[in-house]
């Protein structure tokens, strides 16, 4: 027999899934996993991302035609509404999974609900990456 958190979790989760579907997040993914031109071109501009990084962190200087080509291919990335469907459906997802995350850490933090105040302050723990946004 589940317990009364489990049984509420399982509410939860159908709730996100339901919002999800009415975002058509999902959607959008599946349409991206489909289309290996806008998979390709964003898989190339992560490498191209990823390698600049990596030479910024080795204390070499980028080179402006790099950083240029890099502009280019995120600016044709994000002209493709394959692409730029898949990213925002991305980014919903994160914001909608952080939102929970928030709310379950700061209640089992305070002891209680959270007021909407307390949700904006500060970050949402330890490790998140969130810390001074």
């Amino acid at each position: 027999m589940p317990t009364k958190v489990e049984t509420k979790t399982n509410e939860l989760c159908q709730a996100i899934l339901e919002q999800l579907q009415e975002g058509q997040v999902r959607k959008r993914i599946d349409t991206f996993m489909a289309d290996a031109d806008a998979r390709s071109q964003y898989e190339r501009l992560v490498s191209k991302g990823q390698a600049l990084q990596e030479k910024q962190q080795n204390g070499q200087t980028l080179d402006p035609t790099e950083i240029s080509a890099f502009e280019k291919d995120r600016d044709a990335l994000l002209g493709n509404p394959v692409a730029s469907g898949f990213l925002d459906a991305q980014e919903e997802m994160h914001d909608l999974q952080h939102s929970v995350q928030r709310f379950v850490s700061k209640t089992i933090e305070l002891g209680r609900l959270p007021e909407a105040d307390e949700l904006a302050e500060g970050s949402c723990g330890h490790g998140c990456g969130c810390h001074g946004h």
